[in-house]
C-alpha cells in the first residue's frame, strides 16, 4: 500500500489544493493531507480551524485522511511511514522552490520521495493569500473555494473588521 503526504498549511485550503488531492488519491492506495498546524503570524485561522476546513473539503473521499502536523515536514512524512510528499505546481517560480526543498529533503531523507503535479489550468492562478486577499476586499471568492470556506472567510473578516492587519493588502485593492 503506498502512502504519501500532501503538506501545507491550507490557509485557507482552495480548488486548487483539492484538485491535486483528489488527483493524488486516484494515483495512490492513501493520500494524508498534512496540515501544518504550528500558529503563525500571518495567518489568518488557528490550527483547529484549518484542519476543520480541511476535513470538511474531503470528508466523503475514502483514500484521503486529513491530520496535524508540528515540526519538519519529511520528517513527519518518515515517522508516519510514508512513501512520497505530494506537491502542487503552479506556476514557473513555484517549480524553482519546490525544486531547492525537494534537494533538502533529499538530504534529510533520501527515502522520501517527493512527487509534483502540475496543477489544472484553471486553478493556475489560485493561492492562499490571493484568496486572503480577495476576501478581506470583500470580494467574491465562491469560484475558488469551497461553501464553507467561503462562509470562514466572511465570518472572520467580519469579525477582524477593515482595519485588519493579518492580511496585507497590497496586489489587488488599487
Amino acid at each position: 500500500m503506498t502512502v504519501v503526504v500532501f503538506p501545507g498549511t491550507f490557509d485557507p485550503i482552495h480548488y486548487g489544493h483539492i484538485n491535486i488531492a483528489k488527483r493524488a488519491a486516484d494515483l495512490f492506495d492513501e493520500v494524508i493531507v498534512a496540515v501544518y498546524a504550528r500558529d503563525q503570524s500571518n495567518i489568518l485561522f488557528s490550527p483547529e480551524e484549518r484542519l476543520a476546513l480541511v476535513e470538511e473539503s474531503f470528508k466523503n473521499i475514502g483514500n484521503i485522511s486529513v491530520t496535524a502536523y508540528t515540526g519538519l515536514t519529511v520528517k513527519f512524512v518518515k515517522d508516519i511511514g510514508a512513501r512520497a510528499m505530494i506537491r502542487g505546481l503552479r506556476v514557473f517560480s513555484d517549480f524553482e522552490y519546490e525544486f531547492r526543498m525537494a534537494l533538502a529533503n533529499n538530504r534529510l531523507a533520501p527515502e522520501i520521495d517527493v512527487i509534483a503535479l502540475i496543477t489544472t489550468e484553471e486553478h493556475t492562478f489560485l493561492s492562499s493569500t490571493t484568496v486572503r486577499e480577495i476576501a478581506a476586499l470583500d470580494g467574491d471568492v465562491s469560484s475558488m473555494v469551497p461553501p464553507h470556506v467561503e462562509k470562514a472567510l466572511r465570518e472572520r473578516f467580519n469579525t477582524l473588521g477593515k482595519d485588519q492587519d493579518i492580511v496585507p493588502l497590497t496586489s489587488l485593492r488599487d
